[in-house]
């Protein structure tokens, strides 16, 4: 798994911004920042592209822009 290396303050940010709940089923529970494109994809590091997702959602997400072939890009084809 590639770190992502964000600072305390950009992890903070983002959770903040997303209201400290998972973007898909709006628990507050076992939280974690996700790259929405992967950084092995070329994605970046940019507020734009993290959302904050509970453990049990970050490998469905993964799995659902898979079977959709989504690049990425905030759901875009």
């Amino acid at each position: 798994m590639i770190s992502a290396n964000l600072s305390k303050s950009e992890r903070r940010a983002i959770y903040k911004r997303d209201g400290y709940r998972c973007a898909l089923c709006d628990s507050n529970r076992g939280l974690q920042i996700h790259h929405i494109m992967k950084r092995s994809q070329g994605g970046s590091n940019s507020p734009h592209n993290l959302i904050t997702l509970g453990v049990p959602r970050h490998r469905p997400w993964d799995e659902y822009a898979r079977l959709r072939g989504l690049d990425g890009a905030c759901g875009s084809p």
